[in-house]
């Protein structure tokens, strides 16, 4: 079955694909092997070469990367050319500290003996990856990936399919081995077949958490490693001592980053009742200030969500949210005309039992939700299958440290949003997966941490 790129601004048909057959996708991963068995001899030096050519393709044609994003997955032209310059860094810092984090550890164990681990690579890791950051989240897989040895193949979203190859195109041209890095165009329910390959090594998606739970089971069957990077609902503290302005300005922001189509954008925001009208008040104005437009249009912030069918879902998780009590102080509902556009849309009075509370909503809609203090405010955000991030917002800074510690998600921030950053571990907890990507731990999934002992006797 074809698989097509759709202009979710304009719901024309940018590109048809044919999808890969069984044989020519095990050809790939065989050549892909075959390119990892040369790989794997290679120095650090000669890795980060490649990271750091596919850096400077990535930088220096990051408007075009950009208009790729805009035509296949309505990403504004802004969030576009920052995307590709934030895959660029990655690649330059996994470039610049692979080699450290991977570096032979010596072992003390006893004087007759010398004891070290090595770090190596396991072989092909399969990518699969979602629309929302069609450049961020493959090359977060890839570069501390390529640098440790591995090789890929990638299984991106089929919305994305010309970001997908673009991908590989760049890595060919920044010198990257023929096969080293393969897209494979097929739909989801080939990945299984991809999985079982036995040159296939290990597993990274992010995605659902029904997309996790369906790989992790298969892998799981044919004992794979895998790194879940999952969905998250989380939650922001707005603590009665927080300044409204800087409330409003970081809730708006972690709200809207990439039109709400984030894992790891703030969903929930939780806020003390003793601002909780005033907070209401400014976050509504801020939300509405927001520009939504063609994502072609340099002034625009926000586009379209990147595909009509998830737009449906999400309006149904805001009808049955106000059908069971939820206000709506904005937007809420879909306008006319072409493309998924739909509008900021914030909710108060949420409460458990409604979509906004109990599950993912992915998109522009933000639930605003009373608590008493702190401690309920804490209870909260807790309250939740999810655990990817969260963010606390108080003038007190030790307050707010405290209270990040006690967030059960993987990244917790004070007074700003939160955001992954390459020298930070980045995953989740509970219903978000488990693994981390990026920094040194991110490097180290995908490697055989081998014990070797020399007896000098």
């Amino acid at each position: 079955m074809p698989l097509q790129s759709i202009n979710p601004a304009t719901d024309a048909v940018i590109a048809t694909y044919e999808e890969m057959s069984a044989a020519e996708v095990a050809g790939i991963v065989d050549a892909t092997h075959a390119a990892h068995l040369q790989w794997r001899t290679t120095s650090f030096d000669q890795r980060a070469k490649v990271l750091r050519a596919a850096a400077h393709l990535l930088r220096s044609r990051a408007d075009e990367w950009a208009r790729l994003m805009a035509a296949e997955m309505g990403k504004p032209l802004r969030d576009g050319v920052a995307e590709a310059q934030k895959c660029a860094d990655c690649c330059d810092w996994f470039a610049e500290n692979g080699a450290a984090m991977l570096e032979r550890e010596s072992v003390r164990t006893d004087d007759k003996h010398d004891s070290f681990v090595l770090f190596q690579p396991l072989g092909v890791v399969l990518a699969v990856m979602p629309w929302n950051f069609p450049f961020w989240q493959a090359v977060r897989a890839f570069a501390p990936a390529l640098m440790a040895g591995n090789a890929i193949v990638l299984k991106h979203a089929s919305n994305v399919c010309g970001c997908a190859i673009a991908l590989e195109r760049i890595l060919r041209e920044a010198g990257a081995p023929q096969h080293l890095f393969r897209t494979l165009l097929i739909g989801s329910k080939h990945v299984d077949a991809v999985i079982e390959h036995p040159l296939v090594r290990a597993v990274t998606l992010t995605g659902s958490s029904e997309a996790g739970r369906a790989v992790a089971s298969k892998a799981g069957q044919v004992l794979k490693k895998c790194v879940l990077e999952l969905g998250g609902s989380d939650a922001y503290i707005v603590l009665e001592d927080a300044d409204l302005d800087v409330a409003v300005t970081v809730c708006a922001k972690a709200r809207l980053v990439n039109g709400g189509q984030s894992c790891i954008a703030g969903k929930r925001f939780l806020v003390v009742e003793a601002i909780r009208a005033e907070f209401e008040k400014r976050f509504v104005a801020k939300m509405q200030a927001v520009r939504q437009g063609d994502p072609l249009d340099p002034a625009t912030e926000i586009g379209p969500m990147a595909r009509r069918d998830l737009r449906e879902e999400m309006h149904r998780q805001v009808t049955a949210s106000i059908e069971r009590g939820a206000r709506c102080l904005l937007g809420g509902s879909i306008p006319p005309g072409p493309g998924a556009f739909y509008p900021p849309t914030v909710l108060a009075d949420v409460r458990k039992g409604m979509p906004a509370y109990d599950e993912e909503v992915f998109g522009p809609v933000a639930a605003v939700i009373a608590v008493r203090d702190e401690a309920h405010a804490i209870e909260v955000a807790n309250d939740s299958m999810f655990g990817l991030g969260g963010g606390v917002i108080t003038r007190d800074l030790a307050r707010g440290e405290r209270v990040a510690a006690a967030l059960e998600c993987g990244c917790a921030f004070v007074n700003e949003p939160v955001r992954s950053d390459s020298r930070l571990p980045f995953g989740g907890v509970k219903q978000s997966g488990y693994g981390r990507e990026l920094s040194a731990f991110g490097i180290r999934e995908f490697v055989n941490v081998k014990s070797v002992v020399v007896n000098r006797a």
